[in-house]
């Protein structure tokens, strides 16, 4: 049986993105495998400092998830920090693996071009994220296109650990990625939290229209011809909502240069 590992950080409130590109695939998953899935708050700590609204958000993951549908007999859902032993194999990871895997790590980039502060915790996420794939034998780890780098260096890490110490203990791991490996942000980049372009999964209200009225769409000038669906940020959003029937309805009404009419009053169906 396929062990079957992943995690989300408690570092904001989740969001559509963690939603369609992780814990949709994580409720199927339950049912598949030996299925193991933990709130990542030791990875939080890289832009979660305050352990009281560290706490609040790690209660906020569990009862989504559970909420969503996670079932404990099921699956077990755990808390990163509840297993200690995850630092010991890390410190391990990082005597056997070489500065260049690290410094090649495309997501470390992204968040300090982004302004996220470059600690040394940022710079060696994947050896701690190697470890909680690692440390449990995982065969399959479901993740979305931005951590598949991450698995390859998992990859690279398991075999560097084997070769240095003459042993075959650590399994290596391959990357599931889901149907939506990429959910878009309001602002068309990858939505995260950390980038402020997320739209909260139990978003209502004004809180809700606040976001969407967010969403980058495109200023070509009218007289330059229709929207393009394809590329198009607020279809895009849409989409992930909408059946092929109605998605195909709207870039119908792109090409016939009627889309906004119908972003402002269509209302896709709820996804069972």
């Amino acid at each position: 049986m396929a062990r079957i590992l992943s995690g989300v950080q408690p570092s904001g409130e989740l969001h559509l993105g963690n939603y369609f590109g992780a814990i949709v695939q994580h409720l199927a998953l339950q049912h598949e495998g030996d299925a193991l899935f933990f709130i990542a708050d030791y990875h939080a700590l890289t832009t979660v400092q305050d352990a009281p609204r560290l706490r609040e958000l790690t209660r906020d993951v569990a009862a989504t998830y559970l909420a969503l549908g996670l079932d404990p007999k099921k699956a077990t859902f755990f808390r990163q920090s509840d297993v200690p032993e995850v630092h010991e194999l890390t410190w391990m990871l990082e005597v056997v693996t070489g500065m260049g895997l690290l410094e090649r790590a495309v997501s470390y980039k992204d968040k300090v071009a982004r302004g996220i502060k470059p600690t040394v915790g940022l710079f060696t996420y994947p050896a701690l994220m190697a470890s909680d794939i690692l440390i449990y034998k995982s065969n399959i780890v479901p993740v979305g296109a931005d951590q598949v780098q991450h698995i390859e260096i998992a990859q690279d890490m398991a075999g560097s650990f084997n070769a240095a110490f003459k042993v075959d203990v650590l399994v290596r791991p391959e990357a599931r990625l889901s149907e939506v490996p990429k959910v878009p942000g309001t602002d068309g980049q990858k939505m995260s939290k950390s980038y402020g372009n997320a739209i909260p999964i139990f978003a209502t209200g004004k809180a809700l229209k606040k976001a969407v009225n967010a969403i980058v769409t495109d200023s070509k000038d009218p007289k330059q011809g229709p929207l393009d669906p394809t590329t198009c940020n607020a279809f895009a959003i849409y989409g992930l909502f909408a059946s092929s029937d109605e998605r195909e309805a709207l870039a119908t009404r792109y090409r016939e240069d009627r889309a906004f009419p119908c972003l402002l009053y269509t209302s896709p169906s709820p996804r069972d």
